[in-house]
């Protein structure tokens, strides 16, 4: 079964020649493909490399994690492989069954900081709602 490596902490312009060649130095059998920004085509910094036997998987990471590439220090690790495209463990809302799906590390990544407390308005809406607040104030009903 082959095994799959992350390869990170890429140089933004590098040749995957030289790279290819770092790993078959440690053994014949090591596939590399770069992950590339869809927009600009330059590498993204990372790529994952596919080996065919478990010991040589093994060898790659113990030989070339940490070693100096194009002025940056490799990092390789084993990938967790994806089963499909979803992040975490998750109820499917459309037929209330659970669908299971392998759980990515956590990353307590905060999008927006609004402590709203319960009937408040949302504060990114808050110069909307002033703006709509003077128009009605200044409409007068005519009956």
């Amino acid at each position: 079964m082959s095994v799959r490596l992350y390869v990170g902490n890429l140089p933004q312009s590098f040749d995957d020649k030289e790279l290819t060649a770092l790993f078959t130095a440690v053994g014949e059998g090591v596939r590399f493909k770069t992950v590339q920004d869809r927009e600009t085509g330059a590498c993204r910094g990372f790529g994952f490399a596919n080996v065919d036997d478990e010991k040589l998987a093994d060898a790659v990471i113990e030989q070339l994690n940490g070693r100096d590439f194009g002025g940056n220090s490799l990092r390789i690790e084993r990938s967790e492989r994806r089963d499909s495209r979803g992040a975490a463990p998750s109820t499917d809302r459309r037929g209330g069954g659970a669908t299971t799906t392998v759980a990515r590390k956590a990353v307590n990544k905060v999008v927006h900081s609004d402590d709203t407390t319960e009937g408040a308005p949302d504060p990114r809406w808050a110069g909307e709602l002033a703006k709509l607040k003077s128009l009605l104030a200044n409409q007068t009903a005519a009956v």
